[in-house]
């Protein structure tokens, strides 16, 4: 897996897909996102992420009175050392509100996003093909990394 050579030593921003598609074992992406968060645990780069990673990972579970699932949600984002959840600052906002005016974002994104730029993370680790590197940080796709595995 070389494209995780590339986040050696570096600190990757984490957007909420990659963490449910780990967790959840979707068969489509497992074999990828395995391998990242073995290489986060074993401390190879750090991770940074908005609280916004919460919120969107935990309403499946709370609908679905999933309480084992919610609690795994919430030991992997606050109890990892390797993971830092980042609240939504005054400064987050303003950054956010930013990257929503110039490239059109949802709050949402917008969010992660400044939070990524504010921690000086180098790499998004996404499946979301609405962002792109003119955002100010180099995107990393579950999808493209798939495909470059099926070549």
């Amino acid at each position: 897996m070389g494209w995780l050579t590339q986040l050696q030593g570096q600190t990757v921003a984490l957007d909420t897909a990659p963490l449910i598609f780990y967790i959840e074992r979707n068969p489509s992406y497992i074999d990828y996102v395995r391998p990242f968060f073995v290489s986060l645990g074993r401390g190879e780069f750090r991770v940074v992420t908005s609280v916004i990673t919460l919120l969107e990972v935990l309403v499946h579970p709370l609908r679905r009175v999933d309480d084992a699932l919610a609690h795994q949600y919430n030991d992997i984002l606050l109890s990892s050392p390797n993971i830092t959840v980042h609240s939504v600052t005054n400064v987050v906002a303003q950054e956010a509100a930013e990257l929503r005016a110039r490239f059109n974002l949802k709050t949402p994104d917008a969010v992660q996003l400044a939070t990524a730029l504010l921690e000086k993370a180098t790499i998004f680790f996404t499946n979301d093909h609405s962002l792109s590197a003119e955002c100010g940080i180099n995107i990393l796709r579950l999808t493209d990394i798939a495909s470059q595995d099926s070549d």
